[in-house]
């Protein structure tokens, strides 16, 4: 009797619905600890008084277009051009360091939430310039920097408006704060359509930084957060070298916080910029959720922000410290560099301090006052790891605080 001829293969159902399961895995990861999210609407305008809230101006460069509903200003979706605005953010009294209190009913109460104080588009660049100017010419010649911050994945416009004023008003930042947001479109679907908005905005960010760098600014700090990241690091590889270099002195710290960068495509990126004059600094946590997710979408590759050789990196230039034992503000342990008000100028006052800053030192604040004792800017207990660069010698610095 033949044989019994073998089984015609079965498909394999499991490998999409891994993918399937793992994405939504990711969404709930992502968002968890995250009761609303500032959407349509979210920039109406609160004109209620709050004794004891701060307002923080931030000006705005966006490749996002327009949107249409009333209050919200940009959407998710790409422009044709850069865009540009001002929004005014009222932080309350009772605010949480590395918390952002959204509000449950819009606009929201000043006493208890962020609101928005003003908003409104600026006509172009050269709008966008002046405005930058004349905000630097209403401080003290030693506050006259800039701070760009540059948001990752799965960010809505406001949500990153409302955490970059957690962000300025947690470090004391007193320069002039810029926000570059690209078109996210706040899905956790969409981390190819983020990925490839992304990639589009490289050329409006070097035009920013241009702009700024032609601006009376007199020191311009960057700090970009996951995606973000890749975003300003392929910006800084397409910059003609002799463009940076004539810029070095203008660039103070730049922070990559979470970095969602493939290792091997970070260390491509580095060795066609070269080893920067200030090392970049790297906030990593090795349980970061996110990012775990993400290799593993990646195919297994490292990405930065997990990448457990410290020392490597700082062959590469960076100054790399590590929060692991840093507790975050949600479950994702993605955003713990919200939990740090010692971060971008403030962080430029660390490594000044440490003899690291090859530039003129920052005036003096009250985390360069404190040296070593950063308590004052952390509402948790942890132990960062500084592995420095080109010694490769680590400092543990002592963030003494109290719990939340």
């Amino acid at each position: 009797m033949p044989a019994p001829a073998p089984p015609l293969p079965v498909a394999d159902t499991r490998r999409p619905l891994r993918g399937a399961v793992l994405v939504l895995l990711m969404g709930c990861v992502v968002l968890a600890g995250c009761a609303a999210r500032p959407d349509v609407g979210a920039l109406k305008v609160s004109d209620q008084p709050a004794a004891g809230a701060t307002e923080h101006t931030i000006l705005i460069a966006t490749t996002r277009a327009r949107a249409d509903a009333p209050d919200t200003y940009f959407s998710g979706e790409r422009g044709k051009r850069r865009d540009f605005a001002r929004a005014t953010i009222s932080v309350p009294p009772a605010h949480k360091p590395g918390r952002v209190e959204w509000p449950s009913v819009l606009p929201g109460d000043p006493s208890r939430h962020f609101v928005a104080r003003e908003a409104g588009y600026l006509d172009d660049g050269d709008s966008f310039r002046r405005a930058v100017n004349a905000a630097l010419a209403d401080r003290p010649a030693h506050e006259r920097d800039v701070f760009v911050f540059i948001h990752g994945y799965n960010t809505l416009f406001a949500e990153g408006l409302y955490r970059f004023a957690q962000v300025v008003h947690d470090s004391g930042f007193t320069g002039v704060p810029v926000l570059f947001t690209w078109a996210s479109r706040g899905n956790v679907t969409d981390y190819v359509y983020d990925l490839n908005s992304a990639t589009v905005a490289r050329d409006a960010l070097e035009h920013t930084l241009a702009e700024l760098m032609r601006s009376d600014a007199r020191r311009i700090h960057i700090m970009a957060h996951s995606m973000g990241t890749w975003l300003l690091m392929e910006t800084a590889r397409q910059i003609p070298s002799g463009d940076l270099t004539r810029s070095a002195d203008r660039i103070g710290q730049v922070v990559l916080a979470a970095p969602d960068i493939d290792i091997d495509v970070f260390k491509a990126q580095m060795r066609r910029i070269g080893k920067p004059p200030r090392p970049y600094m790297i906030l990593l946590s090795k349980d970061d959720r996110a990012l775990s997710l993400s290799s593993r979408i990646a195919g297994g590759k490292a990405r930065v922000g997990g990448y457990e050789n410290d020392r490597e990196l700082a062959e590469l230039g960076a100054v790399v410290v590590d929060l692991t034992d840093l507790d975050g503000p949600d479950a994702t342990n993605h955003t713990k560099f919200t939990a740090i008000g010692a971060i971008a100028p403030q962080l430029q006052s660390v490594l000044a301090a440490q003899g690291l800053d090859p530039g003129e030192a920052q005036p003096a604040t009250g985390l360069a006052d404190a040296g070593r004792d950063l308590g004052s800017f952390v509402r948790s207990t942890a132990q960062i790891a500084v592995t420095l660069p080109v010694t490769l010698l680590t400092i543990p610095v002592a963030l003494a605080g109290a719990a939340e």
